[in-house]
């Protein structure tokens, strides 16, 4: 006859009944983790350029990209006096959606800031509910690079200019127009033009260095020369060296407004020589940046290039490699027929490296068969 087990004590049952409500509220809590991850990388992906087939974020982007135009057009045209009198309600009441629209675009970019980090192994861990939050980037430190960053500051005056005027109304109203122009720099989320340009200056910053010093150089003396040639013929319009910068500049630049001439023989001279030493310098520094911008293409091309060696190394292409091709083809604003083309490429000398590679092998097999039996008629 068996002994009864133990019935539990009074402690003993409360301890276990604790324990099952901190292990439910821990699972709640992780669940929850869980959703909100769920739901920042949802709203980064919607925000940002879409990546690959995704309606919702092409949706998204169209509807910020059109109210950012629309905005624009709204300041361009309210700034005309009789459509800005006529239809005063009408623009006003525009501006307030598109500042409610750009002001909730903002914080919905703040706030999911931490889930930018997340662009391939962790999207997919992220989604399949392995981790709970995005601890390899700082909630706070994410949100802090984004505020400060290039875009999110131009999303922040993008709706500075209502806010200033709603708690400065005694601000210079013209100013603040102006000042709305600058939502024209957030489709810099959606075209990285602006962002080339920078990276092609700061690669090649010391030539462009250089060339803006002989820039410089010309500028200063033509204006002296100008001046010192000039004044006495023209003291109204060359009245001091910095007078004459104006027309240096702009005869520099090859622009030549016209409204400041030299007349005398020596400033002709100099006109003539400014003009050259100006077609020179802006050919030079065109040449730069044209040169950066050939040379950053160059640098993008091999990258995807060597991106896909390594994904087709092991002759199989998986969605999720897939996927990471299409988002740096996205990124270096290559086309799909120029992808598609470098793909062929690398696919057709794969195929012939590994027919010579047959060829070889089955060589060395002929020449070994070969030996054998040279040496088994030697034995005989």
């Amino acid at each position: 006859m068996g002994v009864p087990a133990p019935e539990p004590s009074m402690a003993q049952t409360q301890d276990g009944a604790a324990r099952g409500k901190t292990e439910t509220g821990a699972c709640g809590r992780a669940d929850s983790a869980v959703t909100a991850a769920r739901m920042k990388l949802r709203v980064w992906q919607c925000l940002n350029p879409a990546r690959g087939d995704d309606p919702t974020a092409r949706a998204c982007a169209a509807f910020i990209v059109l109210m950012i135009l629309l905005s624009v057009l709204a300041v361009v045209l309210e700034s005309v006096p009789a459509l800005g009198r006529a239809h005063a309600d009408a623009f006003d009441a525009f501006e307030r959606v598109a500042i409610a629209v750009f002001s909730i675009e903002y914080l919905l970019r703040v706030w999911s800031a931490p889930a930018g980090g997340l662009g391939t192994g962790k999207e997919k861990e992220m989604w399949s509910g392995g981790a709970g939050d995005a601890a390899h980037r700082p909630a706070l430190s994410a949100r802090l690079a984004y505020v400060f960053s290039f875009h999110g500051l131009v999303d922040l005056l993008a709706t500075a200019p209502f806010y200033l005027q709603a708690f400065f109304p005694g601000l210079d109203l013209r100013f603040l127009r102006a000042f709305r122009m600058l939502r024209l720099l957030k489709l810099s989320h959606y075209n990285s033009a602006l962002e080339d340009l920078m990276s092609a200056i700061v690669d090649e910053h010391r030539s462009f260095v250089s060339a803006l010093y002989l820039f410089s150089i010309a500028l200063l003396m033509s204006a002296c020369l100008a001046y010192f040639a000039e004044h006495a013929a023209q003291p109204d319009k060359f009245a001091s060296i910095p007078d004459a910068l104006w027309w240096a500049v702009i005869t520099l630049t090859t622009v030549g407004y016209g409204d400041v001439s030299p007349v005398t023989p020596l400033g002709k001279v100099v006109g003539v020589f400014t003009a050259m030493t100006g077609v020179c310098t802006v050919a030079l520094l065109t040449g730069i940046v044209a040169s950066a911008f050939a040379n950053q293409m160059t640098r993008r091309k091999a990258i995807f290039e060597a991106q896909l060696a390594r994904v087709l190394a092991d002759g199989q292409v998986t969605p999720d490699e897939y996927a990471q091709i299409d988002a740096l083809r996205r990124q270096f604003n290559l086309s799909e027929a120029h992808a598609r083309a470098m793909l062929d490429t690398l696919r057709a000398a794969q195929v012939n490296t590994d027919a010579r590679l047959d060829a070889r092998e089955t060589g060395f097999k002929t020449q070994d068969s070969r030996f054998r039996g040279a040496g088994s008629e030697c034995e005989k």
